[in-house]
Formats: structure tokens, C-alpha cells, sequence
């Protein structure tokens, strides 16, 4: 079974890396353009070009933030989609209602409860993470900055790790999810 929590991990993560970062980089480069052509597209001499790279490099890590955000729900949905060393996570209708069903076609608004579960499951993860790397960090360094080493990569790294426990977490702490044989 920690074989099944390993694929999915790296199949969810891989997803989200590339999806986040190349719709954050496209818009990004647009917003670029965009003022580019707006300002009267000059010459594109070393300097403009250096400009340029940095506008979309400012750019990028703002939409970066936003696209994250966006694909944490999206990427989500497809964690339900496939079999993984003979295991499946299944979404279930709601326990409250009497009847449970399985979800074969999972929706977006399926998922907006069990997102919001796992989504905190995540936020308390990556919190804990950061109480121990400050630990860390303050006992190990000699530096005054507390946070002087903290950053969106180092962020989105505390962010994988805790999406690989949060699947495993998932199942137990939300009965609309189940870890089924297929």
C-alpha cells in the first residue's frame, strides 16, 4: 500500500509542478508582452530585454501564488481518476444523506467538501513543517532573520511533502474518501 501513496504523490506532484509553473510562466510572458506592445514595442536593445526578463520574472512569482492555488483544486480531482498498484481512492456520496454511492464521474462540485478537508489537512501540515525547519533553523544558524530563509520554492517544497501524508491522512479523517482494491 505505501507503494499506492508513492505513485500517487508523484503523479499528483508532478501534475501540479507543471501545471502551475507553465500557466504562471505563459501568463507571466503575456503580461510581458502586453506592456511591451502597449509601451510602443521600442527597439529591443540588452537593456529592454533585461527589463523585460525581469517584469516577467516579478510576474511570475505573483501568478505563480494564484495558479498553485488553482491547480491544488484542480490536480485534486484527478487523484480519484486512476488505479495504482492494484489501490484506487473513491469518492463517496455524502454519509449524511442515508444512501451511500460511490462517484464513478467525479465532478468539481463533488469534490469541494472533501478539497476543503484535505486543503486544511495541507495548511496544518505545512504549518507543522515550519514550526520544526524553524526550530531548526534558529538552532542551528547563527543568523538574527528568522525567516530569512523562507520563500515561495521553500513553500511549495513543504507543500509536496504534505500532500504525500495528507493522502495517506485522507481516508482516515474523511468518510467520503476510500482506499479500495481495483
Amino acid at each position: 500500500m505505501s507503494k499506492f501513496y508513492l505513485y500517487l504523490w508523484i503523479v499528483w506532484a508532478l501534475r501540479l509542478t507543471l501545471s502551475s509553473i507553465s500557466s504562471a510562466l505563459v501568463l507571466a510572458i503575456c503580461v510581458s508582452a502586453y506592456l511591451y506592445i502597449s509601451q510602443g514595442m521600442a527597439q529591443l536593445t540588452p537593456e529592454l530585454q533585461e527589463a523585460l526578463f525581469d517584469i516577467t520574472k516579478f510576474w511570475f512569482l505573483i501568478l505563480w501564488n494564484f495558479t498553485l492555488l488553482l491547480f491544488l483544486f484542480r490536480t485534486h480531482k484527478e487523484v480519484f481518476k486512476c488505479c495504482y498498484n492494484k489501490y484506487k481512492l473513491q469518492l463517496l456520496t455524502c454519509p449524511k444523506e442515508g444512501e451511500i454511492q460511490v462517484i464513478e464521474e467525479v465532478g468539481y462540485g463533488d469534490l469541494v467538501k472533501v478539497w476543503r478537508k484535505w486543503f486544511m489537512l495541507i495548511i496544518w501540515l505545512v504549518g507543522a513543517q515550519m514550526i520544526v525547519a524553524l526550530i531548526f533553523s534558529y538552532t542551528l544558524s547563527e543568523s538574527t532573520a528568522v525567516f530569512d530563509w523562507f520563500n515561495i520554492y521553500v513553500l511549495y517544497v513543504f507543500i509536496l511533502v504534505a500532500g504525500y501524508f495528507s493522502f495517506m491522512i485522507l481516508t482516515a479523517r474523511c468518510k467520503r474518501v476510500k482506499l479500495v482494491k481495483c
